[in-house]
Order: structure tokens, then C-alpha cells, then sequence
């Protein structure tokens, strides 16, 4: 279990949260703001896709296939509560017009999920923290 790689990684979800609440309350739409959402959606994904794929390597949880099967498995083995299952998956599912589809991703406009990301964020880390807890 490489319980300092996990805990690097939750680190970085209380300043995602507060960017992406910065960028909620404040939106005007400008091209900074986009950029920064995209950004900000991005590290969600890979931090939480990261964390999961720790788990599931450091408890041998059966494999995954894709960033959905990670929350899907995690999810399943009680690491987080089954109402972030939604979101999450709904998350994940981003990365590929993030990443791949960038030219086409609409920077004007407020995601629904980066409101919602401020409060599933931290209790994502609590979720993950508890669960080591438990486990360990």
C-alpha cells in the first residue's frame, strides 16, 4: 500500500475545491476562467482516478479496466459513500473531451459539475482518509 503516494495526492483536493468555488461564484465566462475550469476538472479526475488506482493495487481489489470501472470498484469495496457514485462516474467520464476532445469543449460556460465538485472533493479525501483508517 503506498499509503504517502494516496496522501500526496488527497492533498491537492482542498485547493482544487477552493478554485473550482472561486471560479463558481465569480464566473464571467473569459477565456481565463475556461482554462482554468478545464484545469481545475482535469486534476479532479486524475487525482481521484489516481487515488482509486492505489487502492485497488495496495487492497488487490479486482482489476480495472477504465477510469469508470476504478470508481465503480472503489466504490463498490465501500471506499467512499454510494451517493458520490453519481458524480464521480459522471466526473470521470469528462477526461476524454478534456484531454482528447479540447477543441471542441465550450470555455464559456460554467460546468454543472464544478459547483458541485466543491463539497464532493473534500468529503471524497475524508471518505478515502476514513477508509485507510478502518482498513489499515
Amino acid at each position: 500500500m503506498n499509503r504517502e503516494q494516496i496522501a500526496v495526492r488527497l492533498e491537492t483536493l482542498p485547493a482544487i475545491a477552493a478554485a473550482l468555488q472561486s471560479l463558481a461564484d465569480n464566473w464571467q465566462g473569459s477565456m481565463l476562467e475556461g482554462l482554468a475550469q478545464e484545469r481545475a476538472l482535469h486534476l479532479s479526475i486524475e487525482t481521484i482516478t489516481d487515488v482509486g488506482s492505489f487502492l485497488i493495487d495496495g487492497f488487490i481489489m479486482r482489476d480495472a479496466s477504465s477510469y469508470e470501472d476504478i470508481i465503480e470498484i472503489t466504490g463498490e469495496e465501500g471506499v467512499f459513500p454510494g451517493n458520490m457514485l453519481v458524480t464521480l462516474t459522471e466526473l470521470v467520464k469528462l477526461r476524454k473531451p478534456l484531454v482528447q476532445d479540447y477543441y471542441s469543449w465550450s470555455r464559456s460556460e460554467l460546468h454543472p459539475l464544478t459547483e458541485k465538485l466543491t463539497a464532493v472533493l473534500p468529503a471524497f479525501r475524508q471518505a478515502v482518509l476514513d477508509y485507510l483508517s478502518r482498513e489499515l
